[in-house]
């Protein structure tokens, strides 16, 4: 194992057993190669872990338009073919480089069947070929869009918008919630799920879980490394914690791993929203790692929070329990 006994002492037997085999798997480490040949690779392991992608009534990919006239990539699944469904925004995670709409297809689908509300999931440009902060941009255009006249064209209710995201996009959710805020759109809830948010990787958890599993120092700076140069690090768009002014945002739900490099951050980020007055549910399941969400098939934990934040959905929605 590349990191320690202890750390594998914190992991649950089906995540540790898992674990060891990904480090046994003959492929060369994500950060060693170009970005080009990272998206490649990640998604040749797509759906690998996943639990069965549910088959739902409405599947619909479309464009959103971006303010500097790019049309970006974007599908609507839903349980049902009702109008005035309930949306949450969903931007999936991959250090801002990796992964799109297929990458957190299945996931999205839970996400739908299990809480009755129709999720969009975005297709947000990505590193290097686009630095920040064109995610940050991307992200408010198509929620801006869906609570305008792209929602009302695809039937949903405008008035009930959520907006989420893992990983680097549970950062592009919860600034899109500070942006919802300022700009007076009101959102039903933000569903952070190991959301980033601190400009310098320096926490006790950081520390810690430097050398993984499967997240690692290596790979989150070669991540950042594409994507922000570090002027610009200490920018709340980039580093939610940095923010001035939390309060009035969304009420949250926030869903960390405890083995996890961001999982400090995560609390920290929950702690600050608490303190302006700001609603929130923290859950963080233990043993498990970064990226668990994906490993449903293997990892209970994984199922646990695909119940867990649709209930928050559903309840944010006040949509009846399925």
């Amino acid at each position: 194992m590349n990191f320690s006994t202890d750390i594998a002492s914190r992991l649950t037997p089906a995540m540790r057993q898992l674990v060891e085999r990904m480090e046994q798997a003959p492929y060369p480490p994500m950060h060693t190669l170009t970005a080009q040949q990272a998206k490649a690779a990640y998604n040749k392991s797509i759906g690998v872990l996943d639990v069965p992608k549910p088959d739902l009534a409405r599947v619909e990919d479309f464009r959103i338009p971006a303010r500097d006239g790019h049309a970006l990539a974007a599908r609507l699944v839903a349980p049902t073919h009702a109008r005035d469904l309930p949306v949450l925004l969903y931007m999936h995670g991959g250090g801002f480089t990796i992964g799109g709409i297929e990458s957190h297809d299945t996931f999205c689908r839970v996400l739908a069947g299990q809480s009755g509300a129709a999720v969009v999931s975005l297709d947000y440009r990505l590193a290097p070929e686009w630095r920040f902060p064109t995610a940050v941009h991307d992200s408010w255009d198509a929620l801006h869009w869906l609570a305008g006249e792209g929602g009302a064209a695809l039937g949903i209710d405008t008035a009930r918008i959520a907006v989420g995201g893992d990983s680097a996009g549970g950062t592009l959710a919860a600034v899109a919630a500070l942006h919802a805020r300022d700009e007076g759109l009101r959102l039903a809830l933000q569903l952070l799920i190991y959301p980033g948010t601190t400009d310098h990787q320096d926490t006790e958890s950081h520390r810690l879980f430097e050398h993984g599993p499967v997240l690692d120092k290596v790979l989150i700076d070669w991540f950042f490394g594409h994507y922000i140069d570090s002027v610009h690090r200490s920018d709340w768009r980039f580093a939610p914690l940095k923010s001035a002014d939390v309060e009035g945002t969304a009420p949250a739900w926030v869903g960390l791993a405890e083995c996890d490099p961001l999982v400090d951050e995560g609390v920290q980020y929950a702690d600050k929203l608490r303190a302006a007055g700001v609603p929130v549910d923290l859950e963080i399941y233990r043993g498990v790692v970064h990226g668990f969400i994906t490993m449903g098939r293997a990892i209970a934990e994984a199922r646990q929070l695909h119940a867990d934040a649709a209930a928050a959905l559903r309840q944010a929605f006040g949509l009846p329990a399925r």
